[in-house]
Parts: C-alpha cells; structure tokens; sequence
C-alpha cells in the first residue's frame, strides 16, 4: 500500500510554499499581528486567486471538487506559513452549503465564496466549552436569538452558518440584529468574536445531524493539518537557531541536552501527519471512520504542536519569550488550534463515547 500524497497534492504544496515565501513573509505576518486585526485583503485575494478558497466547491458551483485531504495539504502550509487572516471556518462553511444547501442556495453564495469575492464564518460554541450540537441552546424558529462564543473573523464576513438544535442555517452577515464583541483572543493572525442575535432572519440547512458532524469533522481535520504545519516550521526555527546561536565558543546545538530536547520535538511532530492524512482520506473514502479519526488526529497533533511551540522558545532562551522572536507566532497558533472546536480532553471524550467505552465524568 502506497500511503502518500500524489503528485497533484505535493505540488500544491510547493506552490503554496514558494507564493508565501517571496509575497507573505514573516516580516509581513508580524505587521498584521501587531495590528490585531487578521485579515489582509492582499492575502485573501492571493489565496482566491491560486483557487484555494474553492478546493471544495463543486465544479457546477465556480469550485475544483476537491477532496478533503487536497484542503488540508494547503492548510499545512497556511499553518507552517502562520497565514493570517481566515480559512478553517470559510471551509466549514461552503462544506455545509454544498452538503446542505438547496440548489438556490448553492447558486446564490456558492461561486462567491470560490472566487473569495464574498467571505464566510461558522458561529458554533455556546458557553463553555459547548462546541456539539447537543450542547447548543439557540433555537430555530422563524428567526434567531441567542449567543455564539469563538466566532473566527465574523466581521466583513458576508455569510454566517450557524449552529441551532435543529441543525445548522444560513445568515446573511449583512442583516439587522447582529452584534459583534470583539474578544482580545491569543493568536492576532485570526480575529475572535462573540456574535450576538437579535431576532435574525435565517434559513436553515437540510441533512440535520449529518451536515453537521460533517462541517465538524472538517474543520478537525484542517486544524490538525495547520497545527502539524505550525509544529514543522517551529522545529525548524528551533534548529536554525540552535545552527547559529554561540555559546562558550560553539553553537549551542554542540550540547547534549539541547540535542536530545530537539530530537525529542522532531519525533513527535514528524510521524504526525499520517494522522491528519489518513484522518482527511477517511473524511471522503472511510466514513465509519470520519469522525473518530478526524477528533484523534486533532486531539493528538494540536497538543504536540502546542508542545513542539513552548519547547522552541525554550530553545531560544531569553529572546525566545520575546515579542521581537518570531517563534511566539507558531506557539499561539498552536494553542488556538488546540481549543477551537474542542480541546483534545473533549475530544477523547468524543472518541470514547463513540468506541462505548466509559467515560469518567
């Protein structure tokens, strides 16, 4: 069995990679971070112009009809080029309208959100950590009312697909009733807000629990994918650093201790993406498999991510806890993607539940 990316997918990457290397360097990344704002209209309409944005779109609809697994091989290089700006939830949400939608749904939003000249979000968490659907409140009637915690990049967004008991609909961002609070969230490259609705006008999505678990494995699996990309590049810097760093005469990677704590990162970030692959292969090809494997591979690859970001700074010494240290960058996005749609201690608790075994409360 070959268990690889082919050669469609590894070009993808390399274009991604060399796009971000000679147009959207760190240099540019930090003066988007420093604004706090996380959207640079360049960026996106970069990205809308290499077709990322429509990976998922089907043909008919302006898209490529991609695979999942194609989406989250471009979400590793966003992760390891720390991309600002938003892309996870602007997937969920064309997932669920072309799951979802009615034909006149998916021929009013669908090419928009292709092309990148309209943009979408996902509002899914209710207080605490209440990102399943059983944990939603916010009902369905003729309109919505109700709170939604962790909303990536609400605002300039045109759609918002949004979580209810009865499933997921559609709201125009433009609509009366929409409150927006910003939140002043760790990771700067990707705006949080809390979305308020009064009384909004909505329509809602068909297939009910199936699109829904569906929008929800998806974006485990990108966020695996961003956070396995986030993990690679910190290693890097890491051994760049301790390449170049001198101490007592020789650079600090001559020293047995700092080698073993790099190897250490290095053998748990590399094996990792096989997780967030075959967790993306399962996605379109393995369904019984979807969700367990897609909360697995998030669980796992976040939290050595958020490891492999702490242990790099550790690496860099004084400087690394810096705000001039570019490493910081990788580390908070690691910890946003560790926590946005579960953490990995909710998420066992998913795959628990789903195998029957028992689950201490």
């Amino acid at each position: 069995m070959d268990f690889d990316l082919d050669e469609s997918q590894y070009l993808l990457q390399d274009t991604l990679k060399r796009y971000f290397a000679n147009e959207y360097p760190l240099a540019k990344v930090r003066e988007v971070f420093d604004a706090g704002g996380g959207v640079d209209p360049d960026l996106w309409r970069g990205l809308a112009e290499l077709g990322l944005l429509g990976l998922v779109v089907p043909e008919e609809h302006g898209g490529s009809g991609f695979e999942l697994l194609d989406v989250a091989v471009a979400a590793e290089v966003l992760g390891y080029s720390v991309a600002p700006g938003p892309f996870t939830e602007h997937v969920m949400a064309t997932i669920a309208l072309a799951r979802g939608g009615t034909d006149a749904q998916k021929q009013r939003w669908l090419p928009g959100l292709a092309s990148g000249e309209l943009r979408a979000t996902v509002a899914l968490a209710e207080e605490g950590e209440g990102w399943l659907p059983h944990d939603w409140e916010m009902g369905s009637s003729a309109t919505l009312s109700g709170t939604k915690d962790w909303v990536l990049h609400p605002e300039g967004a045109d759609l918002i697909v949004v979580g209810t008991r009865r499933g997921l609909s559609l709201v125009d961002a433009t609509s009366s009733g929409i409150a927006i609070e910003p939140l002043d969230g760790i990771d700067r490259t990707r705006r949080l807000a809390t979305v308020t609705f009064d009384g909004v006008p909505h329509e809602p999505l068909d297939g009910g629990a199936d699109v829904t678990r569906a929008v929800l494995d998806a974006g485990l699996v990108l966020l695996a994918a961003d956070a396995f990309g986030a993990g690679l590049r910190v290693l890097e810097l890491a051994v760049d650093y301790a390449n170049t760093r001198e101490q007592f005469g020789v650079t600090i990677g001559h020293f047995q201790a700092l080698k073993h704590q790099i190897a250490d990162v290095a053998l748990e970030v590399h094996p990792s993406k096989g997780l967030y692959w075959y967790a993306a292969h399962a996605y379109d090809h393995v369904p019984e498999d979807a969700t367990r494997f897609a909360a697995l591979a998030n669980a796992h690859i976040t939290e050595i991510a958020a490891n492999a970001g702490r242990r790099a700074v550790e690496v860099h010494g004084g400087i690394g806890y810096t705000w001039e240290a570019d490493v910081h960058f990788f580390l908070k996005r690691a910890v946003l993607d560790r926590a946005y749609l579960g953490t990995p201690r909710a998420l066992r608790a998913l795959v628990a539940e789903l195998n029957g075994w028992p689950v201490a409360s």
